[in-house]
């Protein structure tokens, strides 16, 4: 299992849109030219992002801003609004274990409990690091 790109794209983004918003329009486009993608994947991730309420944007050229402060928007924040996990569930299981094979009837016994610890995990983690965490790691290494 992997977590898809639109992830890392959305951090890239807000961190994008809070290092440039003094100097310039921060627009699709703008944002695109960083994350080297197409403008569409840019204003896909965007919309998401602003129905999560992490982001307001201006119609037209008007930009884009973070819609609260950095250190209120968590990486899990970012998770939930652009990954499209079904039903809660990081991990997908396979369909039809056959219920003949002792392995295969017990599968879901086996591994069910520990996968749903493993993603709690993960999501705690993701919840202790703001994107404003990152802003700050992000300073050190280049001059905005």
């Amino acid at each position: 299992m992997q977590i898809s790109s639109r992830f890392t794209i959305a951090v890239h983004v807000l961190i994008c849109i809070e290092a440039f918003k003094e100097d310039y329009k921060v627009t699709s486009d703008f944002l695109a030219s960083s994350v080297n993608v197409n403008p569409v994947v840019i204003r896909r991730l965007l919309q998401q992002l602003k129905k999560a309420g992490l982001i307001c944007v201006k119609r037209g050229s008007g930009g884009t801003q973070a819609a609260k402060p950095l250190d209120q928007i968590t990486l899990l924040d970012l998770y939930h609004a652009v990954e499209c996990v079904e039903e809660g569930k990081l991990f997908h299981f396979h369909e039809n274990p056959n219920p003949q094979c002792p392995v295969g009837k017990n599968i879901h016994t086996i591994l069910d409990t520990r996968l749903e610890e493993i993603q709690k995990a993960m999501e705690k983690e993701m919840s202790l690091v703001s994107i404003q965490d990152i802003m700050n790691d992000t300073k050190k290494l280049i001059t905005i």
